[in-house]
């Protein structure tokens, strides 16, 4: 399966909703804390702002809980 990343911080609850769908769907996944400045520019340079979670499905960018949209790019990699 391919890489799979979540851009999150701990305070923000659609990460940690967008952490919980993934596990659910047993999604191997990289949780990479935005609190880092190393991946909060990481974050920005591949959604081009700064809102979170930022999900990189194989190179697809999601930015937000959006369930339809990860459901669509994970199609591509199952």
């Amino acid at each position: 399966m391919a890489k799979v990343i979540v851009y999150s911080a701990e305070w923000c609850p659609w990460c940690h909703k967008t952490i919980e769908y993934l596990k659910n769907r047993g999604v191997d996944f990289e949780v990479r804390d935005v609190e880092k400045k190393e991946y909060a520019i990481e974050a920005m340079k591949k959604s081009g702002q700064t809102g979170i979670p930022v999900i990189d499905i194989n190179g697809k960018i999601i930015v937000g809980f959006n369930q339809s949209a990860i459901d669509e790019a994970l199609k591509e990699i199952e």
